[in-house]
């Protein structure tokens, strides 16, 4: 009798295992999206949202998103929207000396309606950690 060669693949970890800087914000625009050209060309669209966590003070998550979508441009206060991305802290020059922000650098924000998309969205970048969602 032959043994079986048959083989288990351990299952992908979920995100809870998985190890990468990700970031996912679901809240409110508090003011209209702010876009700005930089020196090499690109956009940046600078966005606060702000996330209400039960009876914990609300807090104001600030986002850049660089070279977005024209959709970008639909955007407005008051919009509810789930943000994907990393945390990232940049340094920058000021007349004072060096100056410093922490802020979410989005690869795609999703109006939190469009459910679909944001399950899209959390998936994919899930899969650049190797992860899956459960």
């Amino acid at each position: 009798m032959a043994a079986s060669s048959a083989s288990t693949a351990a299952p992908a970890p979920t995100l809870l295992d998985a190890e990468g800087n990700l970031a996912v914000v679901r809240g409110v625009l508090s003011r209209d999206p702010r876009s700005t050209v930089l020196a090499s060309g690109s956009v940046v669209v600078q966005l606060d949202v702000t996330v209400h966590e039960g009876e914990s003070p609300a807090s104001s998550v600030p986002v850049a998103w660089f070279d977005p979508p024209a959709s970008a441009g639909s955007l407005a206060a008051g919009r509810e929207v789930v943000v994907v991305g990393r945390v990232v802290r940049r340094f920058f020059r000021t007349p004072g000396g060096t100056g410093s922000r922490t802020e979410v650098v989005a690869d795609r924000v999703v109006p939190a309606t469009a459910r679909a998309r944001v399950r899209a969205a959390v998936v994919a970048a899930a899969a650049r950690l190797g992860a899956e969602v459960p």
